[in-house]
């Protein structure tokens, strides 16, 4: 069950040489996705680094099923795979609502860190922790 909808069009140089949207935008569009669901529960990246956390991909999955070409409309459907405080797994359904067919899954792992530490949010960032965990309860 996705928890955010991103929506975007698909832009000419994003193509490839065939008109259709290269394989390394995905991943790309997962971060816009990400981005954005962050910033809509409250938590911008921002907001998370400015109380000194930081958050990188530790792993990334796309499966491609279908093409999406030049002007399709892509809505990113992000929901919460896991969550336990250090770890936030994400998973991703592209639906071209262009063509209304799903053209790819993927999922990305992320963990927080503080001074180069891993961190726990539900010490470090009790009120983030809290957001999250109250979208998968």
């Amino acid at each position: 069950m996705s928890i955010y909808t991103y929506e975007r069009k698909a832009q000419y140089h994003e193509t490839d040489k065939m008109g259709i949207i290269h394989h390394s935008n995905y991943v790309k569009w997962m971060e816009e996705a990400r981005v954005a669901f962050l910033d809509s529960i409250g938590w911008s990246f921002k907001r998370i680094e400015e109380n000194g956390i930081v958050s990188p991909v530790v792993s990334i999955s796309v499966e491609y099923r279908k093409q999406v070409e030049f002007e399709d409309l892509v809505e990113v459907r992000l929901s919460i795979l896991r969550y336990n405080g250090t770890i936030l797994e994400l998973e991703y359904e592209f639906f071209n609502k262009t063509k209304n067919e799903v053209c790819a899954k993927a999922s990305s792992r992320h963990v927080f860190i503080r001074e180069e530490k891993l961190v726990s949010l539900r010490r470090v960032l009790p009120a983030m922790d809290e957001v999250i965990r109250g979208l998968i309860n």
